[in-house]
C-alpha cells in the first residue's frame, strides 16, 4: 500500500517512519511512502504557495492551482509505478467528519492514498471540491497544519494491513470494536506497584472466565468514559436482539 503526503514540511512526515513498527513495515515493502514538497509546484519565481483571503481576514490561504499541480504529480507518479485504480485523495480539514476505526479498516482496501496537508488559514475550498475523495478531521481542535492529522490516519490504516503488526491477534478486541473501549490491561511482572493489585482472575488461566470478565470491564469502562459509545452499543444490541 502506498501513502503520499503533499506538504510544505516533508521532514515532519519522514521522521515518523524512521522508527518502530512503520519503519519495519516500510523496510519489508508492506507500505511505501512518498513526501511531495508543495513549494516545488509554485507558479512564480518567488515559490509562492499562498495568498490573502478574498474578502479579508487574518491568515493566508493555500493556492488552488499550486495544490492541483502537486496532486496531479502524485497521481501520475503512482500511475507510472503500477497499473492500478486511481489514488484515493484525502484532505485534512476541521470541517470534516471525525475519522474512526471503521474508516481505518475500510481504507485498507485502497492501493494508494494521497493526504493533502493544509497550512496557514487553510486550503482554498475550490481545490477540495474538485479533488477530494474524502475529507476527515481527527478532533474538535485546531492544529498548525495537517501533517499530524495525516500521520494519525496513516498509522491507523497501516496497522490494519496484514503482517504490519508482529502479532495479528493485536487487532482483536481493540477499543472502538463493537462500540466498546478495550478492557483494562496489566503487565505481567512480579514487582508490586503502589497498593494496586491486578485482577486475580486474569492470572488463573480460565480463558472463558477471563473473556467474560474482560467484556464486563469493557462495558463498565465505556459507560464511564464514553457514555455516547455505550448508548451506541446498547442500540446495536437491541437491534440484534430484535432480529
Amino acid at each position: 500500500m502506498t501513502f503520499s503526503f503533499i506538504t510544505l514540511f516533508p521532514a515532519l512526515i519522514e521522521g515518523y517512519f524512521q522508527d518502530s513498527i512503520l519503519k519495519v513495515a516500510r523496510e519489508k515493502g508492506l507500505i511505501t511512502t512518498h513526501t511531495i514538497q508543495l513549494r516545488e509546484f509554485a507558479l512564480d519565481s518567488y515559490k509562492s504557495v499562498d495568498a490573502p483571503q478574498i474578502g479579508g481576514g487574518a491568515g493566508q490561504v493555500l493556492l488552488p492551482n499550486v495544490l492541483e499541480k502537486a496532486i496531479k504529480h502524485a497521481t501520475s507518479q503512482h500511475t507510472q509505478e503500477a497499473e492500478s485504480k486511481n489514488p484515493h485523495i484525502i484532505f485534512l480539514t476541521p470541517c470534516a467528519k471525525h475519522f474512526t476505526q471503521s474508516d481505518a479498516v475500510r481504507l485498507t482496501t485502497k492501493e494508494h492514498i494521497i493526504f493533502v496537508c493544509g497550512r496557514y488559514e487553510g486550503i482554498d475550498e475550490r481545490v477540495i471540491e474538485a479533488w477530494a475523495d474524502e475529507v476527515f478531521c481527527i478532533g474538535d481542535f485546531i492544529l498548525t497544519g495537517g501533517e499530524l492529522a495525516a500521520l494519525c490516519l496513516c498509522d491507523s490504516i497501516a496497522r490494519q494491513i496484514p503482517q504490519v503488526l508482529g502479532n495479528a491477534n493485536s487487532l482483536q478486541g481493540e477499543s472502538f470494536e463493537d462500540s466498546l473501549l478495550e478492557a483494562p490491561v496489566f503487565a505481567r511482572t512480579n514487582e508490586k506497584f503502589e497498593d494496586f493489585t491486578p485482577i486475580s482472575e486474569y492470572s488463573k488461566g480460565n480463558h472463558n472466565k477471563i473473556a467474560l470478565l474482560k467484556n464486563h470491564l469493557a462495558l463498565c469502562k465505556t459507560r464511564y468514559f464514553r457514555p455516547d459509545l455505550f448508548e451506541r452499543w446498547k442500540t446495536t444490541q437491541r437491534v440484534r436482539n430484535e432480529k
